[in-house]
């Protein structure tokens, strides 16, 4: 194996799209940062023993054998000759975490068949087509005995067998011998497979069709990446190394699903591969530490490459930077394989927003491991900072369940999956872009629990299908108008929308909502946390009081109310003196209230001064830029890199300043670079691989409803003609609103620091809730709009006023216009099932 980052794969020679930012060889005290690396991974991230592996390869094994058996089948059942049966072929290839080595035990393995043309897919699963009725699962489930599908159903060792036909990239999952497997079908345009056959050589592409093209993605893409990190043996274990601990940081700080809109296994795999191409000779833990920074100080939205994109001529799109679309794209990640795709299209500006903050403090949990060692390297290192689980279920004001339903437990499979796949559409597209909220974070691990309101009309078989999705955000109080935030018509859209389109969409589906706070959680989200949810309450107090901007902020009003009290003295005594004149023992009194707050204020002016002296101080002494010149060595080196990129791109160059800026902008909402048509199904995404795919049972509708404007919708007519009967005026600015471009995004009057400054001096705290305006079974309206009486005592409806009734008081409640006992809690429930 040479040492060189431009191998040959695939008939061609790969080479790196940057320059190497330091090639230097490791120096004494990077190794001995690396052991303490070293030892924490060996204890806390565990590989597949060997007998499991032993197991995987046995299972490879028979598969393998067991497919090509199929496929000469095939071959006879055509009538082929046996030439063309012995030639024909076949094989089998892994992509994934399991091709590269660092697959965790219990993971599963992506497979891939290559088939030659003789095979169908439909020979590959079987289908019978009948005339019998389609409501019979029996005969929608007749399968040619003779097939690969069913083959594997009847093995011995195969169990929980879910064949997917309908989805763009047909899969078969199931468990053979207990190891979760994914097997691909990948029809190619040739009449043989043969056992030397180089799936990396782009000839392989000619002639097939979108399903084979995004099957051969996953093994090719892995195959390259392996390539240009194998260099050396020692460069191939460092990947190893830190791919191991990026995943599993990935995953205890909630940021690995790519479905959800974060990085997946293959987005993990580019990324680490490029710090190699960038810094080819540092050992794990400094290659750890140059990963959080380089993808901290990244100039989004310019595309993460490990290789220039070209075209070799078979007809397929290649990724490119002129086209609008792309150009519209939040945080593209390039594929290096044929032909380049970004991998990362589920990406949006809030989830690029969220994980540029960890890989922020994931670089400064590293670099103060690497100032304790460099300061003292006999000193042991506790690395557990890093993989602390994050504060997600403790770091939002408000919190918001998405509870996911189904009346069996396979329909119930099938509608989770599905959803799963389009909840970053709600939450990113609709949530996020229409209400004002600073912050929207979607935890992309699924609670297999029902958190749903109790009155929620469910049944006992929905409450166990059920599992459940938290998000959490902040409202952005500078942007908030009123007390509310109404999410019913998002929640209506989505279901319209993209819900819509499950098929066949049963009695009982349904995503119910329920709204909390952080106090008010169940205890079942707080798992992962040492004490439950007692623990997280003690840390969350502890995080919150040595909060500096909250601690400024307690001092702040606390200035602010000592001042309005002296002004209030001070009033007072000119009042008293204008009418009682000075007196002569005026000076023999002692010292005034106001002159006694006078000395106080100037002593809290004093105290807050240096506590702002401080608190600058201490972030100037643990800031990642200031710590040392060592950081800012690294960065500048890392600058050069990517402005030599840069020029080597042509067109207009941007500055440094300009680059940064754009970043932040985009960060912030202000530089609109999203909106590209994202498709909805994520096996539509172009990538196929680790991480990147979903495995889940649906047939879409693909038909195309008409829907009117959702930003324009008006109250719904019920509601308007009862408050106008009631004798109130409706009022709605959605069209006015609409029409304002970018009037979503942050306003410009939210960097003016008098304005956030009389904001944080204001005596009351803005708070709000969610309110939804859904009409509930337990309530009906007759005719005339009016609520029907069903004999509760709480409340009476009225058509017309007809003066007071004892115990009870006369509005236009949640329940409509009548009689509401005083005293007493109307309850409504916040959901139900539809």
């Amino acid at each position: 194996m040479s040492d060189t980052l431009s191998p040959k794969i695939g008939g061609r020679i790969v080479s790196p799209k940057f320059p190497v930012v330091d090639g230097s060889l490791p120096s004494a005290i990077d190794k001995s940062f690396d052991e303490s690396l070293q030892a924490y991974v060996k204890e806390n991230i565990p590989l597949e023993n060997t007998e499991g592996i032993q197991r995987r390869e046995r299972i490879l094994n028979r598969m393998g054998a067991l497919s090509r058996d199929w496929i000469r089948s095939v071959c006879i059942k055509r009538g082929l000759s046996k030439d063309v049966v012995d030639a024909a072929g076949g094989q089998l290839f892994t992509s994934g975490s399991y091709r590269l080595g660092v697959h965790e035990p219990g993971a599963d393995i992506d497979t891939i068949l290559v088939v030659p043309n003789v095979c169908t897919k439909q020979d590959f699963f079987g289908t019978i087509t009948t005339a019998a009725d389609d409501s019979d699962p029996e005969q929608q489930n007749l399968r040619d005995p003779d097939s690969l599908a069913e083959r594997i159903r009847r093995h011995p060792d195969v169990t929980n067998f879910v064949p997917i036909e309908g989805a763009a990239v047909p899969v078969l999952t199931f468990d053979w011998e207990g190891v979760n497997i994914d097997l691909l079908f990948a029809r190619l345009n040739t009449a043989s497979v043969p056992a030397g056959f180089d799936i990396d050589n782009d000839s392989v592409l000619d002639g097939v069709d979108s399903g084979t093209e995004k099957s051969l993605n996953g093994p090719r893409v892995t195959n390259l990446i392996a390539a240009l990190v194998s260099g050396t043996p020692q460069r191939y274990q460092t990947f190893l190394s830190v791919v191991r601990c990026v995943r599993k940081w990935a995953k205890a700080r909630g940021l690995y699903s790519n479905k959800m809109g974060y990085w997946g296994g293959v987005n993990i795999n580019i990324a680490v591969a490029l710090c190699v191409q960038l810094y080819p000779n540092k050992p794990p833990a400094s290659l750890l530490r140059m990963f959080f920074l380089v993808f901290k100080t990244w100039r989004w939205p310019t595309p993460v490459q490990l290789t220039s994109t070209h075209d070799a001529g078979y007809g397929l799109q290649v990724w490119d930077a002129r086209n609008p679309q792309s150009n519209r794209q939040v945080a593209p990640m390039l594929t290096p394989a044929y032909p380049s795709m970004n991998s990362t299209m589920s990406v949006s500006r809030q989830t690029l927003q969220i994980m540029t903050e960890e890989f922020e403090r994931g670089y400064d949990v590293v670099a103060e491991l690497w100032k304790q060692h460099k300061d003292d390297p006999s000193a042991p290192l506790d690395w557990t900072e890093l993989f602390r689980p994050s504060d997600f279920f403790i770091a939002y004001p408000y919190y918001m369940s998405l509870c996911l339903v189904g009346p069996t437990q396979e329909d119930a499979q099938a509608w989770v999956g599905f959803v799963e796949s389009r909840l970053r559409k709600l939450v990113s597209d609709m949530l996020a872009r229409s209400l004002p909220l600073s912050k929207i974070q979607l935890w992309p691990k699924k609670i297999e629990a029902c958190i749903a309101d109790r009155s929620s009309l469910l049944t006992m078989a929905q409450r166990r299908n059920s599992a459940t999705y938290m998000v959490g955000f902040q409202v952005d109080k500078l942007r908030m108008r009123g007390s509310q935030l109404n999410i019913e018509m998002q929640m209506n859209n989505f279901r319209n929308w993209e819900l819509s389109r499950f098929h066949p969409l049963i009695t009982g589906m349904d995503v119910l909502v329920k709204t909390f706070t952080c106090k008010t959680l169940p205890a079942i989200c707080f798992e992962m946390y040492e004490g439950g949810k007692q623990g997280a309450m003690k840390r969350r107090r502890k995080l919150r009081n040595e909060d500096p901007k909250r601690i400024e902020r307690r001092k702040a009003k606390r200035l602010a109310e000592l001042r309005a009290k002296m002004a209030k003295a001070q009033k007072r005594k000119a009042k008293k003196e204008s009418t009682e004149g000075d007196k002569s023992n005026d000076k023999k009194r002692k010292r005034s209230d106001s002159d006694v707050q006078d000395d106080n204020i100037a002593e809290l002016d004093t105290g807050l001064q240096s506590e702002s002296e401080i608190v600058v101080k201490d972030e100037g002494a643990a800031g990642p830029l200031n710590d040392g010149e060592g950081i800012q060595e690294d960065l500048a080196l890392l600058e050069n890199a990517m402005d030599t990129v840069q020029d080597s791109e042509g067109g207009a160059r941007k500055t440094r300043e300009d680059a940064e800026a754009d970043r932040q902008k985009l960060l912030s909402g202000e530089l609109l670079v999203e909106g590209a048509d994202v498709p909805s199904d994520d096996e539509d995404l172009g990538y196929i691989g680790d991480g990147a795919r979903e495995t889940y049972h649906a047939k879409l509708n693909r038909r195309a409803p008409v829907y009117k404007d959702i930003r324009a919708l008006p109250l719904e007519e019920e509601e308007a003609d009862i408050l106008r009967k009631a004798g109130y005026t409706i009022v709605s600015d959605a069209e006015t609103e609409t029409k304002m471009i970018g009037g979503n995004m942050p306003n410009p009057f939210r960097s003016d620091e008098k304005a956030e400054e009389e904001f944080l001096n204001m005596p009351k705290k803005v708070k709000c809730s969610i309110k939804f305006r859904t009409k509930f079974d337990i309530v009906e309206l007759d005719a005339a709009g009016y609520v029907i009486d069903k004999g509760d005592d709480d409340f009476t409806p009225s058509k017309s006023w007809v003066g007071r009734k004892a115990g009870f008081e006369f509005k236009l409640g949640e329940r409509g216009l009548g009689y509401y006992r005083t005293g007493a809690k109307v309850v409504v429930p916040s959901n139900t099932s539809y």
